[in-house]
């Protein structure tokens, strides 16, 4: 079977335009994310999609692969589809082109959950255990059957402790393999009600029939909306070195 990451990488952002040339480390951030990438094990190939000449070019100035794809789609998601229609990829693996602490762990993680015949896409969590970070909207929840695959995702505080006590969660991390004629299926379905009250992607497909696995990583990622996650993951880096 053949794998490919595929990293949708926009040039605007309200909150951070631009951000996947920002430079991180000596490096612009897709650079990271592109070698990050490249690292895992399992992967034919590594592609960057994209709706904007510059980043296209700074893929190819480092020795990347770059897509130009329409300006015009509405999520990631949308854009990942239109290269894996025009490739015959069995698996593609959506890494965010804000995520340049990604691991080819992760990834080669994420492609081996597809390796279970129920399993049409495959995503990760991590253990968490802060009050603040389960109350965060911003950090997403997922809540699991026995068998490892996702009942629901939300912001909202799931699972609620309605008699108190410590709290345990798993937060989601947004990286997602696809059978392609699972990703292309679900492109092409229109948001589902819980996608467009809780503004989550996966639940188009939680809502249509479709099982995702879930694997647990002790890994924690920092994606960049900001200048201000910029530095956080700067400091991150230079602590780590």
């Amino acid at each position: 079977m053949s794998k490919a990451v595929i990293i949708p990488a926009r040039y605007s952002s309200v909150r951070f335009p631009g951000k996947p040339l920002a430079r991180l480390g000596g490096k612009t951030v897709i650079r990271h994310v592109y070698e990050r990438s490249l690292s895992a094990g399992s992967i034919d190939e590594v592609i960057v999609a994209t709706d904007h000449e510059e980043i296209f070019r700074e893929v190819l100035d480092f020795g990347g692969k770059a897509v130009m794809t329409r300006p015009d789609h509405p999520s990631g998601t949308d854009r990942i589809a239109e290269v894996a229609k025009e490739n015959d990829y069995d698996i593609i693996v959506n890494v965010q082109g804000d995520e340049p602490l990604i691991t080819g762990e992760m990834i080669d993680q994420v492609v081996g959950l597809l390796d279970e015949e129920e399993a049409d896409i495959s995503t990760l969590a991590r253990a968490g255990s802060d009050p603040g970070e389960y109350r965060d909207p911003n950090t997403v929840k997922v809540v699991l059957d026995s068998r490892g695959y996702a009942l629901y995702f939300s912001r909202a505080e799931i699972p609620f402790f309605r008699d108190g006590g410590e709290i345990s969660f798993l937060a989601h991390i947004g990286i997602y393999g696809y059978r392609r004629e699972v990703l292309l299926a679900l492109t092409a379905l229109e948001p589902a009600p819980p996608e467009r009250a809780e503004r989550l992607e996966q639940l188009r497909a939680l809502f249509n029939g479709y099982r995702i696995r879930v694997g647990i990583t002790e890994n924690k990622t920092f994606g960049i909306d900001t200048p201000e996650d910029l530095e956080r993951v700067e400091r991150w880096l230079n602590s780590s070195l």
